[in-house]
């Protein structure tokens, strides 16, 4: 099952009166979140995708049109796309394929997912040719503990939609899915959480890459204690949300046009 917001965090996170002011709003956090990826070194020539459920629309997400840079993208620039691949919505036409294939899955297996992250992130991509899971070796990494999963059937671009299925299959119930030999992918229930568990999942394959690096066994949190902390602390989905919220206010000083 999902990680579950524990007692008392139910309803932290704030809702809009309105379809339409929920659309505005999660169109927001997907231009933000563009914006994050692309500061944080995130983008890979025109690799990468986030996209967000429309609030009315179930079966549409948006998305990053395909060639337009993380650093340059709008609110104006999102595209809304159809469980059939069609732009119904947005000034580009031009959609990137392979997040079709993967995301429309992903949407499709897991109706609780309302954002989907992926990226080919320097450290994620490093850390994913080793077909391995993530150690609890940090508090931060004690998010995912038994709280991701590995696809090890690595095929090329993913440009069909089985291969997407298959993907989501991998995902299960989890936060997150080491792409093997391709990088990480992430989701949650705000564009805000699958965002946040993106930069702080690559920042843990870091962390453990520079760890095993030094040739000394590392030493891992004991189970137990992973899991609380995981559950209790750091790794549900209003911790997820609110520490979105000092980036968020980093790029909307840094880049206010993102909201045009």
């Amino acid at each position: 099952m999902p990680v579950k917001n524990p007692p008392g965090f139910e309803n932290l996170i704030p809702t809009r009166a309105s379809i339409e002011e929920e659309r505005a709003y999660r169109k927001l956090m997907l231009a933000s979140a563009f914006r994050i990826f692309g500061k944080f070194g995130f983008s890979e020539g025109v690799a990468g995708h986030i996209t967000v459920r429309d609030p009315e629309h179930l079966d549409c997400f948006w998305v990053n049109p395909f060639g337009v840079s993380f650093n340059q993208i709008k609110v104006s620039d999102l595209i809304l796309v159809n469980e059939d691949g069609k732009i119904i919505d947005g000034k580009h036409d031009n959609l990137n394929q392979a997040a079709f294939a993967i995301h429309s899955r992903v949407h499709a297996a897991r109706p609780d997912v309302v954002a989907a992250a992926h990226a080919h992130s320097l450290y994620g991509k490093t850390w994913s040719s080793l077909g391995r899971l993530l150690d609890p070796l940090t508090q931060d990494s004690c998010i995912f503990y038994q709280d991701h999963s590995l696809f090890d059937d690595y095929t090329g671009v993913v440009l069909d939609t089985s291969e997407g299925d298959r993907i989501a299959a991998a995902l299960s119930d989890n936060k997150a899915v080491i792409l093997k030999n391709h990088g990480l992918l992430t989701v949650g229930g705000t564009v805000e959480e699958a965002a946040f568990w993106f930069v702080t999942m690559e920042r843990c394959c870091q962390s453990q890459i520079l760890a095993e690096s030094t040739g000394i066994p590392t030493q891992p949190i004991n189970p137990e204690v992973a899991l609380r902390t995981r559950d209790k602390e750091v790794g549900f989905p209003v911790a997820g949300w609110f520490s979105y919220q000092p980036m968020f206010q980093d790029v909307m000083a840094q880049y206010p046009e993102l909201a045009e």
